[in-house]
């Protein structure tokens, strides 16, 4: 495929894939947001044909780009502020980060990422297209990345086996989190609330994600 025919390829998906984001997100704001975020710009060459069909696409090291649906479906469900504080758990591209950092212009996005080749490839992305509003963070031991919180929305981009006590002690009161709970071949998409009196769960759907490794995660064994 030439240079020309995957430009009026991305034009065209591009345009059917929002169309499609329409029916089932009601958020004007986040479709706009993911509208402003090149994704071709997120995935290796090989993939770049495909940016825009509404698929996870793989971006090595055993990770993926998650689908547009599922970005819109979270971001939606943070219910974001332009001011909002925002830590992402597993950077992998950066799309997704990206999408964070429109929504909250007056804000801070905080993203971690385990593998960090990935890391240093979503810096290189993120600072080319000027995000100066994302900080990407090398994940360690420590779950999350307390020293910056608390946030105001938390977005853990990997499957958990429960609701991690770390991360939610990294939200503010009022604060809110969406996670894939469940084992390593489905999850469903969990939305929590933390309240005064404790966290409050919402159920967004099924979901499939790469497993979150580490502490309060899933052991690197099988």
């Amino acid at each position: 495929m030439t240079e020309r025919e995957t430009e009026k390829k991305l034009n065209s998906d591009r345009k059917e894939l929002f169309s499609n984001l329409r029916r089932s997100i009601r958020s004007k704001s986040v479709l706009s947001a993911m509208q402003r975020v090149p994704r071709e710009a997120f995935v290796p060459t090989g993939e770049r044909p495909m940016a825009y069909l509404d698929v996870p696409l793989t971006i090595g090291e055993g990770q993926t780009i998650s689908q547009p649906y599922i970005v819109a479906l979270i971001t939606e469900a943070l219910r974001l502020q332009p001011a909002d504080r925002v830590l992402e758990v597993g950077a992998g591209s950066g799309y997704q980060a990206a999408v964070l950092a429109e929504m909250v212009p007056e804000g801070k996005v905080v993203t971690v990422e385990v593998v960090r080749c990935l890391a240093q490839r979503a810096r290189d992305i993120l600072c080319a297209l000027d995000y100066e509003n994302i900080v990407v963070e090398d994940a360690d031991e420590t779950l999350g990345c307390p020293w910056r919180g608390p946030y105001d929305a938390i977005v853990v981009s990997a499957a958990a086996p429960s609701l991690s006590p770390a991360l939610v002690s990294q939200l503010a009161v009022g604060g809110r989190m969406v996670v894939p709970v469940g084992n390593r071949d489905q999850q469903e998409l969990v939305c929590a609330l933390r309240t005064g009196e404790g966290i409050s769960l919402r159920m967004l759907g099924p979901c499939r994600f790469v497993p979150l490794i580490g502490r309060e995660a899933f052991p690197t064994s099988f």
